[in-house]
């Protein structure tokens, strides 16, 4: 009697496939935010290579960064995820017209980015933020520029590194120019940052702009600090409020839970805000938080601060 030898079964072709690294760099996913929706949704489904890591074939990439896009402009992922790719598409087609403000600005720049021509591009975005000053520069250009520019990624017409190059040029104009705003050590004194795994700075950035333009004292301690810091950091600083910026990519529960957190362990009389789209579509309110719901609001809640704490404000000369 002949014993028949078991042959292993050969994994699938995995050439074709992506590791779940270039997955988190062409998505904007984060690898914790691939594994959770993995367990949760039961998608994506990845396959493992020969060395048991996650890969994942390039039509679930797709759907991935056609998930990202949505979320960037407010849709929760338990909503959108069960959805077919052409759904989301359209999905993604009929919000760009809904919110579409393009201006010969915005226009002009966009096409500098798709023609890589990084100089021009430079000089254009300068020169539009001395024409119209900081607030006005980040409420009529860089927000509408965020939304086309997500928008054209999302299509394909903007590849992965220019929408980098894009975000990386924003970034530094506005922190050379919130570093040229003459400080003026007013109150309200606000600390930003972010929750750990939240790295997107282009928001916080945004409201920092924002608020030095109103003389407000702005402590910046940039991403991802964990919540004892933050309560220790506002209390050696005095800061008067604490602002958390959350993209569209970072869970709701976990966004929740930690701003509960937050609010017990800093004083009552140091308030919280909150903004960006991974917040800005939370229903139930949080005991303590305010949520920012546009950035134009900011200069208005700034006003309300001081109004309501005028006895206790004394401007530096």
């Amino acid at each position: 009697m002949t014993n028949k030898q078991t042959v292993p079964t050969p994994l699938p072709e995995t050439a074709a496939l992506v590791p779940i690294g270039a997955v988190e760099r062409d998505t904007g996913l984060s690898k914790d935010v691939l594994r959770m929706w993995e367990r949760r949704y039961h998608f994506p489904l990845p396959q493992r290579d020969a060395h048991g890591e996650r890969v994942y074939p390039p039509d679930q990439v797709t759907k991935l960064r056609a998930l990202k896009r949505l979320m960037d402009q407010g849709h929760r992922p338990g909503k959108i995820i069960g959805m077919t790719l052409e759904d989301l598409v359209a999905l993604n087609v009929d919000r760009a017209a809904a919110l579409r403000t393009r201006d010969r600005d915005v226009d002009e720049v966009l096409q500098l980015i798709g023609d890589h021509r990084l100089p021009e591009l430079r000089q254009r975005l300068n020169q539009l933020l001395l024409s119209k000053g900081l607030q006005r520069f980040v409420v009529e250009i860089v927000k509408p520029l965020n939304v086309e520019v997500g928008e054209a990624w999302s299509r394909g017409d903007l590849a992965i590194f220019e929408e980098h190059l894009y975000a990386e040029q924003i970034q530094s104009l506005l922190r050379y120019a919130i570093s040229s705003v003459q400080a003026r050590g007013n109150p309200p004194h606000v600390l930003l940052t972010s929750f750990p795994m939240e790295q997107h700075c282009l928001g916080l950035l945004m409201a920092e702009s924002m608020l030095v333009v109103e003389g407000v004292t702005c402590i910046a301690l940039g991403t991802e600090t964990p919540v004892p810091d933050i309560v220790r950091a506002a209390s050696a600083h005095g800061a008067d409020i604490v602002a958390l910026s959350f993209s569209a990519a970072y869970p709701e529960r976990q966004a929740v839970a930690g701003l509960r957190e937050l609010r017990a362990l800093l004083p009552v009389e140091t308030a919280l805000w909150v903004g960006g789209s991974g917040v800005s579509c939370h229903r139930r309110p949080l005991d303590g938080v305010v949520v920012v719901e546009d950035i134009e609001h900011i200069a208005s809640l700034v006003a309300d601060w001081r109004t309501v704490h005028r006895g206790n404000v004394h401007a530096a000369d």
